[in-house]
């Protein structure tokens, strides 16, 4: 199931986040972001429509990301699995076709960052030495 707060922002304007949109492009083969949200979610409607946008600028394919609809109670596919506790949370892994599935970073509603910027950041660290 789709989430409508994952269409992107038009409006977003990607030139202002240059560089989350190079780490994104550079990893667009390698990784797989799974989104937990909820379009009931205000924090959802609020995060993710630039995260979707960012993602869209960066070339992400769309089979590189998992949308991943939660009810109210907050229960859904792979929740329990992923230790899902809050929404939105974007868990990024290694894509299982070229990589090992393994967890790179998440994120989590409470971050101070947006989700682009924030992720981008982790995304960096985790991976420049290879």
């Amino acid at each position: 199931m789709s989430l409508e707060t994952m269409n992107p922002n038009p409006a977003w304007d990607a030139a202002s986040y240059e560089d989350a949109v190079d780490t994104f492009d550079a990893y667009s083969d390698e990784l797989l972001y799974k989104v937990w949200g909820g379009d009931w979610c205000k924090d959802c409607r609020k995060l993710l429509p630039d995260f979707a946008a960012a993602l869209d600028a960066g070339g992400v394919p769309d089979d590189r990301i998992e949308e991943i609809a939660v009810g109210q109670d907050k229960q859904g596919p792979g929740v329990d699995e992923y230790d899902v506790e809050y929404i939105p949370t974007v868990v990024v892994e290694r894509a299982p076709d070229g990589g090992d599935g393994k967890e790179i970073t998440r994120f989590v509603e409470e971050e101070t960052l947006p989700p682009a910027i924030w992720l981008a950041r982790e995304i960096e660290a985790a991976l420049e030495d290879g």
